[in-house]
């Protein structure tokens, strides 16, 4: 799929571009780290409709085409129903149903595994060619995050009802299949958002993939808003599922896809090793929590991944002198 030059509007500058990158997975950190009182008061799939209801209805204005894009082909159609389903639907349940059925640790050196899934998919779909240093970014990217999850405590797997305990650990093959699948989703959501920068514009890309969200998940949510009670809700709650909304639906995307207008997808999923890096942040700021040494450790191999991946090489510096 070639893009029109005037189809998706001006490519950022690199630097402008990691930026983007960095911000959104701190922000998916940061969101995550601050969202476990709404997992506690509403149901998974309600909490997901209510979180597109209120991205959509904040981007209304975004879903109008442009009169620089070309009008929608049927391969971007599909890609953009894939992106949603694969990256918000499929992502979302296949990671929570992995991790009840395993542990805490499990399931971060599983989802260690996204910086390489990316770097492998886009090599294999996008036929990027991903550079030696890129490769050791993504190295060190997964080395720092399993080491961060190997630092944690172990976690039993929460009960399950109709489960009892025995069951579920004899269960915990299938929740590490469910992660392995999370983290196909979460570097198919990469690949395929690199696509789609080509023919649109972030805003655009953000605002119909929430519509897509939103569509898949109105049968359960409204089945589960029907049984809710909505009135034992109370406001710092509201306030915090509108921050996560917005979040989560809205400027993590917009962020995301702005970067990948520039950046090559394998170099762009180093950056996930801000999400661990940010939800440890606001943990230690907001929740009181201690980093150990080893998790410090961690922290410097992971951000050393993101160094070795986008600094300019001595060919290109020696370019931007000529």
């Amino acid at each position: 799929m070639s893009p029109a030059p005037s189809s998706s509007g001006a490519a950022p500058r690199k630097p402008l571009a990691y930026g983007a990158l960095a911000l959104s997975m701190a922000l998916v950190g940061s969101y995550v780290a601050l969202s476990k009182p709404l997992a506690a008061v509403f149901p998974v799939l309600l909490l997901a409709w209510l979180r597109f209801g209120i991205g959509g209805a904040a981007m209304l204005h975004w879903l109008k085409k442009p009169a620089s894009e070309a009008p929608l082909s049927p391969q971007t159609r599909r890609l953009l129903f894939l992106e949603s389903f694969l990256g918000n639907f499929l992502f979302t349940l296949c990671m929570i149903s992995g991790v009840k059925l395993t542990t805490a640790v499990a399931a971060g050196v599983i989802m260690a595994a996204i910086p390489a899934a990316v770097a492998v998919l886009s090599w294999l779909f996008l036929r990027e060619r991903v550079a030696p240093r890129v490769w050791a970014g993504v190295a060190c990217a997964v080395l720092g995050i399993g080491l961060l999850s190997l630092s944690k405590h172990e976690l039993p797997a929460p009960a399950t009802p109709g489960l009892d305990g025995q069951n579920t650990q004899n269960l915990a093959w299938l929740g590490n299949l469910l992660l392995l699948a999370a983290v196909f989703c979460e570097a198919s959501y990469a690949v395929i958002g690199k696509k789609l920068t080509g023919a649109m514009g972030p805003r655009r890309i953000t605002a119909i993939i929430n519509l897509w969200g939103f569509a898949l998940t109105t049968p359960f949510g409204l089945w589960l808003a029907w049984r809710f009670d909505f009135g034992a809700v109370h406001g710092g709650v509201w306030v915090l599922l509108l921050f996560y909304a917005l979040a989560a639906s809205v400027w993590t995307v917009w962020l995301w896809m702005t970067g990948l207008k520039t950046v090559p997808a394998a170099q762009a999923g180093v950056f996930t090793v801000m999400l661990p890096i940010s939800a440890a942040v606001v943990g230690v700021l907001v929740l009181g929590e201690r980093l150990s040494p080893q998790q410090m450790l961690a922290f410097a191999i992971a951000l050393a991944g993101v160094l070795l991946a986008t600094l300019p090489s001595r060919a290109a510096l020696r370019v931007g002198k000529r």
